[in-house]
């Protein structure tokens, strides 16, 4: 085993929000100033209470999820009580890229990324096709 793999360690919250920033820095000019504003939170896992909100039980099961107001839905009455929110998973994503196995992390990352910013915009399924080319992964 060479030094570099001995050495290596698994990514951290922090490399896996920066590469979820990169990818936002990377969008469309009109989506990336939008997007700007969605805070984004990474945790190993979703939390407890966040899971029985959702209706969840095995917290491998979910690598993102947006939390907020849609695009589409919000009015200017709406009066927000907490900020729109990209939450990663860092575990869940770790073991689908594992699972994977041929993809990068950082398209792996992009990939929920995009997908969560699909639930704040309301972008279609082909909306999303034109931002992440997931399948030429």
């Amino acid at each position: 085993m060479t030094a570099n793999l001995m050495n290596a360690t698994a990514p951290d919250l922090d490399m896996i929000e920066q590469i979820a920033l990169a990818t936002i820095a990377q969008l469309p000019a009109a989506h990336r100033v939008l997007a700007a504003s969605i805070g984004v939170t990474v945790m190993d896992f979703v939390p407890e209470d966040l899971m029985a909100e959702i209706g969840l039980d095995d917290p491998f099961a979910l690598t993102g999820l947006y939390t907020g107001i849609p695009m589409p839905e919000k009015s200017t009455m709406d009066q927000a009580t907490t900020p729109d929110t990209i939450w990663l998973f860092r575990r869940p994503i770790l073991d689908e890229w594992c699972l994977r196995g041929d993809v990068t992390l950082l398209q792996m990352v992009a990939h929920v990324t995009v997908h969560e910013l699909a639930h704040h915009f309301g972008w279609s399924d082909d909306d999303i096709a034109k931002i992440d080319k997931w399948w030429e992964y």
